[in-house]
């Protein structure tokens, strides 16, 4: 079987018509999961691109595998997908985003070369790479974001798109008379990008998912990883204009959450991007685009369910699409992700599994806590490899896609946030190994624990489902605090580092190893079996003569 893992960008949990948003119409995502099972109750291992990533590709959490921020390396040697799936024979493609940087240092200490083979997949979260572009080609004074080869900028120059950096003056940017209209600046979001719509990055991303699909040899796993609808929010024609703001859905906020509100929460909300979401002039220009944003990789949907259909493929490929992190938009008058409410760190999931035994589940919705490092976990099982526990932190899921009681169901699911390299850091004036923030939900309560001597916050799920209440620092609510910190305290006690021997290897060594020529403890000959203290018995040999 083959697998198509499919991850869109700062996509919402709650933008799709499947999961209920009354004006977006998703019809595409919607076949997929009338065909397979939609998880409600998925969170991201963090509300930051780097780090959820990294966490994807390795179903390792933040803190264990260390890239806890956009532009961190991923360690040399760190176990990916990529490895666990080749170790079963099954390749492991990338086409689109990652935003890994490779881990130079380490890989020029061990003498890999990045030409290599070896080098290459280190460099490149475990994927041998059909075709690697992170999206964000932006210029500030200090120089370009991202430095390394633009393929979509190569392949609009290709077209006939003209000057150095067509991805920002094209694809993300409309026409002010000559003048470009950035996307950057928010009040072009409503601008139709000046670009084909064909051209444009959705599109080019799918042309390539297929030409990848059109010449792979499997069994093969692909990661078809979408930059959008990620900022900048500008979308060609015509789905710049296919919503309103009669389209959108009130802003989940109260005034009463900036009365005497968390330092953290505070500094986010009053920070350029919280203030800039928190008017509604700007939520109106915004949302409708990310609205269209979303329907063109619906509509990208239907060209790869189309190939699949036409090619057979359908039958033997299944489909997951997540994404790394959602957005505010607004909500909790804060822009962007970052903290810990439902729109940052709740993602879609759905999965289509083609096989016969998950066929009692197509179609349904799963309310069960799921993280993303589940999925992970169900890749790797899905095509028939053995899930090393002692490396992948995350559960397999195929349990409830083939209707079979979970073994370890998740009572309380985890994200982190290592926000040191933020500008909020520097404003609370928190030293950087303080700056971390760590979330644990059960179905009914969250909680967020922050380094540095600063509150908790909390959250009743069941009477305050919207999060507009936080309870961290109410004295009625010691005890639930104290319950959901002996949920993270079992957490940090997890065995996350022992990923050169497992507990099979350990039992196996244990009762084999047993006869090996060290014996200690003992006072006498008898204490022991008389083989295993031959070698220490007997005449003595001769000494060399003086």
């Amino acid at each position: 079987m083959n697998i198509l893992y499919i991850m869109f960008d700062q996509l919402r949990f709650d933008y799709l018509s499947c999961a209920g948003h009354p004006a977006l119409h998703t019809p595409n995502m919607d076949r997929i999961a009338a065909k397979g099972v939609r998880f409600s109750e998925a969170y991201t291992q963090s509300p930051v691109c780097g780090a959820a990533r990294m966490s994807a590709y390795t179903g390792r959490y933040p803190s264990s595998h260390g890239a806890q921020w956009n532009g961190y390396p991923l360690r040399v040697g760190e176990l990916t997908l990529g490895d666990h799936l080749r170790s079963g024979g099954v390749g492991c493609w990338l086409v689109g985003k990652t935003h890994m940087k490779a881990d130079e240092s380490g890989m020029a200490r061990l003498g890999l070369s990045p030409d290599s083979v070896i080098g290459a997949r280190q460099a490149e979260c475990g994927f041998d790479v059909w075709c690697r572009d992170d999206g964000l080609w932006a210029v500030g004074p200090d120089g370009p974001y991202d430095a390394k080869r633009s393929p979509y900028n190569e392949y609009l120059k290709s077209k006939g798109y003209g000057g150095e950096n067509p991805w920002a003056d094209f694809s993300n940017a409309g026409l002010s008379g000559d003048e470009i209209a950035s996307g950057w600046f928010m009040k072009n979001a409503d601008r139709p990008a000046n670009i084909e719509e064909g051209d444009s990055e959705t599109p080019w991303l799918t042309s390539e998912a297929i030409k990848f699909m059109e010449t792979a040899t499997g069994p093969w796993c692909a990661h078809i990883s979408y930059i959008k609808p990620h900022w900048p929010y500008i979308v060609p024609a015509p789905y710049h204009n296919m919503y309103s703001a009669k389209d959108i859905l009130p802003a989940v906020k109260d005034r009463a959450e900036l009365q005497d509100p968390h330092p953290v929460y505070e500094a986010f909300a009053t920070g350029r991007i919280g203030k800039s979401f928190s008017r509604d002039d700007v939520r109106e220009k915004v949302i409708p685009v990310y609205m269209g944003l979303i329907k063109q990789c619906d509509d990208q949907m239907g060209r790869l369910l189309q190939y699949l259909e036409d090619s057979g493929r359908d039958k033997d490929t299944m489909i997951i699409i997540t994404s790394d992190h959602g957005d505010y938009l607004g909500d909790h008058w804060l822009g962007e992700k970052d903290l810990f409410h439902a729109p940052s760190v709740k993602v879609p999931l759905i999965i289509y599994d083609p096989r016969p035994t998950a066929d009692k589940t197509r179609g349904t919705t799963c309310s069960n806590l799921v993280e993303a490092i589940d999925v992970t976990a169900t890749i790797i099982d899905a095509a028939g490899c053995d899930v090393p526990s002692h490396i992948v932190e995350g559960r397999s899921l195929m349990p409830y896609l083939e209707d079979r009681e979970h073994p370890s169901p998740r009572s309380y699911v985890i994200s982190e946030y290592d926000y040191s390299s933020h500008p909020v850091c520097r404003g609370l004036d928190v030293l950087p190994k303080d700056a971390r923030m760590f979330m644990v939900a059960t179905e009914d309560w969250k909680l967020v624990h922050c380094e540095g001597g600063l509150p908790p916050m909390l959250f009743d799920l069941k009477n305050d489902p919207n999060e507009l209440i936080d309870l961290g620092r109410n004295d009625t609510f010691s005890g639930i605090r104290a319950e959901m910190y002996a949920y993270l305290h079992d957490w940090s006690l997890r065995m996350s580092q022992r990923v050169t021997m497992s507990d099979a290897e350990i039992a196996k060594k244990r009762q084999d190893g047993g006869q090996t020529g060290v014996v200690l403890g003992l006072v006498e000959e008898t204490d022991a079996p008389a083989a295993m203290t031959a070698h220490y018995r007997g005449t003595a040999p001769a000494r060399p003569k003086s």
